[in-house]
């Protein structure tokens, strides 16, 4: 396999395509008076998973481009305070910072000048090739964790 190929694969993966349910997918339409609400036998609202994929995929960004970045305090720094969204437009601007930070993670993937394989000078161990690897399985987790909470809520398909 090309470095090439290796490349567009993880973009693959990153983007959700194949063995589970699309980012697009699991976020679509779902109600405004739903977003907030966490349901019997859940642990988390939409919108707590939602801001937890957005924080932890930013943070696992800017560690793998901004050797400065300091990660948020774990775990309370990578959820939301409360389960609603604070305001009416806080759905929408979350998703629209997952969406370019995915977008930002696949560019730093698919350049060829990014090393995919040497570890982090300002980590312990980590590469480019496991961050994306993370990145990937925790979105795919929290994506599936988003269509049960639909179901048990009954606003999924």
């Amino acid at each position: 396999m090309s470095d090439s190929q290796l490349r567009e694969h993880i973009a693959t993966l990153l983007e959700g395509r194949g063995a589970h349910v699309d980012f697009d997918h699991a976020i679509a339409d779902v109600p405004a008076n739903a977003r907030g609400v966490t349901p019997d036998g859940a642990a988390h609202s939409p919108w707590d998973i939602l801001e937890h994929m957005r924080i932890a995929q930013w943070d696992i960004l800017e560690f793998s481009r901004n050797p400065e970045h300091i990660s948020p305090d774990w775990p309370n720094g990578y959820w939301p305070d409360d389960s609603q969204p604070p305001t009416k437009t806080a759905w929408n601007k979350s998703v629209s910072a997952i969406k370019s930070d995915l977008d930002a993670m696949i560019d730093l993937v698919k350049n060829p000048e990014s090393d995919l394989l040497t570890p982090f000078p300002h980590g312990e161990g980590q590469t480019l090739l496991r961050e994306a690897l993370v990145l990937a399985d925790h979105n795919a987790y929290h994506l599936g964790e988003l269509v049960i909470v639909r179901r048990l809520l009954g606003v999924w398909e």
